[in-house]
């Protein structure tokens, strides 16, 4: 199901590790290892969620249950937060984040909040090895 033509946004790229594929989504983690913070893109040219036809919005909103559930069940994660905003990159993309009330920007939005921290590289390879293992068999490490 897969775009050939689909190219990621430049600042998705930018400020993003790409951790693989499922079926309709790439999966990427935002360079802030403060939360654990995930992104859906679908590849896609469409913008709204509202715009996908029913089998795309049926496979989206299972690749964002699968995400939501594996963040859930990480150490100290007491509440998710998921939206498709859009304002800035307007590709469509949905934040998976991970929220505990000792985060950098609790009770606030993650969005755009001071306090991060980039990922180590050791880091990294360590989330990238956990959603190999925690994400399911839909899912296609990079």
């Amino acid at each position: 199901m897969s775009n050939k033509k689909f190219k990621l946004d430049p600042r998705l790229e930018q400020d993003c590790f790409t951790l693989g594929r499922f079926k309709l989504c790439r999966l990427l983690l935002m360079n802030n290892a403060a939360v654990p913070w995930f992104i859906l893109v679908p590849e896609t040219d469409v913008t709204e969620i509202c715009d996908l036809n029913l089998l795309a919005q049926a496979i989206l909103f299972d690749e964002i249950n699968t995400v939501s559930h594996y963040v859930q069940a990480l150490d100290g994660i007491e509440k998710l937060n998921v939206a498709a905003i859009g304002n800035v990159v307007s590709q469509l993309h949905i934040h998976v984040v991970g929220r505990n009330p000792a985060d950098f920007a609790w009770p606030g939005v993650v969005w755009g909040a001071s306090g991060g921290e980039p990922y180590t590289d050791e880091r990294i390879e360590r989330v990238r090895r956990q959603a190999a293992d925690g994400l399911g068999e839909d899912f296609r490490p990079a």
